[in-house]
């Protein structure tokens, strides 16, 4: 399937490990009902070998979904995008980003911005199985190899076996010396070399990635760029997209208190209490809700007394939301 420009998607919430699990989408549905979510990072290995139910359920309430995928075999990448597609995915997206010396020892994730042609056939194989938009997540570089030309390379390669919607953190990564956190900050942001991709590549969809934390900083990028990804500031603070179906898709809704996400989440909260799930697995989600607001750290300090505990139930969250004036 090839993207046109209505279809694209212009925001989007970044994949995050032990962060963007079934979860925490779950209660971004509550805040936007539009802007794209993503999955953890899931090796192929893990959909081959794991337990499929666990690793790729989700409820219908989350899509739009998209799949990241970590892996370099492009047959087993293929047979993976066919499961992802056959459950309701809406499109599947090639982890070539991640630095982790764990996803380097996979030989996935950064490390395959030096093999470009890996990639191609990756996408290539994904596209021949499924409908649904394959995508890419990569650095501007990595190494010594980040100059504006090498990333140029490597997306010519790949948009040459079809995609054509590319997310470009917009930092270098280093393989070695330095860890994920550090090159999340260390490397500096390059946002021109991105706008210039976008300018030199205008039949390709371009999502910038790196550092942006507001939605004023959105509307800038959107000028220059298709998309706008965020990261970690989306898990410090949701409801930084309370406006954001409004702002960015142009809906005529009201956007839901604070008070009113959690109340929503209370039914949910139920039903996986009820599964047997404890209650800390889902409310260490919440706990960022009322960032910057008068009573914040009252409620984060009974959610995090109480819900760790044996039977703790949904009453945790129904006293902590009392203690927010």
């Amino acid at each position: 399937m090839k993207y046109d420009k209505r279809s694209m998607n212009p925001l989007s919430v970044a994949p995050m490990m032990e962060r963007t699990d079934r979860h925490f989408r779950y209660l971004m549905r509550q805040i936007t009902r539009r802007t794209l979510l993503y999955t953890e990072m899931i090796t192929t290995a893990a959909i081959t070998h794991g337990d499929r139910t666990k690793l790729l359920g989700f409820s219908p309430e989350e899509k739009p979904i998209s799949l990241q995928l970590g892996g370099d075999n492009p047959l087993l990448l293929a047979e993976c995008a066919r499961i992802a597609e056959d459950l309701g995915y809406d499109e599947i997206n090639l982890n070539v980003g991640c630095p982790s010396s764990r996803v380097q020892n996979g030989h996935f994730g950064a490390c395959l911005m030096a093999q470009p042609e890996t990639v191609a056939r990756c996408i290539e194989a994904m596209q021949k199985a499924v409908m649904i938009p394959v995508t890419v997540k990569h650095r501007i570089g990595i190494d010594e190899r980040d100059r504006y030309e090498d990333m140029l390379n490597f997306i010519k390669i790949v948009s040459d076996a079809g995609c054509r919607r590319f997310t470009v953190h917009a930092r270098k990564a280093w393989l070695k010396g330095l860890s994920p956190k550090e090159n999340r900050t260390i490397p500096p942001l390059r946002y021109d070399d991105v706008y210039r991709l976008k300018a030199e590549y205008p039949h390709l969809l371009i999502e910038i990635n790196g550092g942006i934390t507001t939605l004023e900083q959105v509307q800038q990028h959107l000028q220059k760029v298709d998309a706008v990804m965020i990261g970690r500031a989306a898990y410090d603070n949701p409801y930084l997209f309370a406006t954001v179906d409004q702002d960015i898709y142009g809906e005529n809704t009201i956007p839901p208190t604070r008070h009113e996400v959690i109340e929503n989440m209370l039914p949910y909260l139920e039903f996986w209490l009820g599964k047997g799930l404890k209650l800390n697995s889902i409310s260490r989600h919440l706990l960022q809700v009322f960032v910057g607001q008068s009573g914040t750290k009252a409620w984060k300090r009974h959610i995090s007394d109480n819900a760790h505990l044996e039977h703790a139930g949904v009453e945790v969250i129904t006293e902590a939301l009392a203690k927010i004036p």
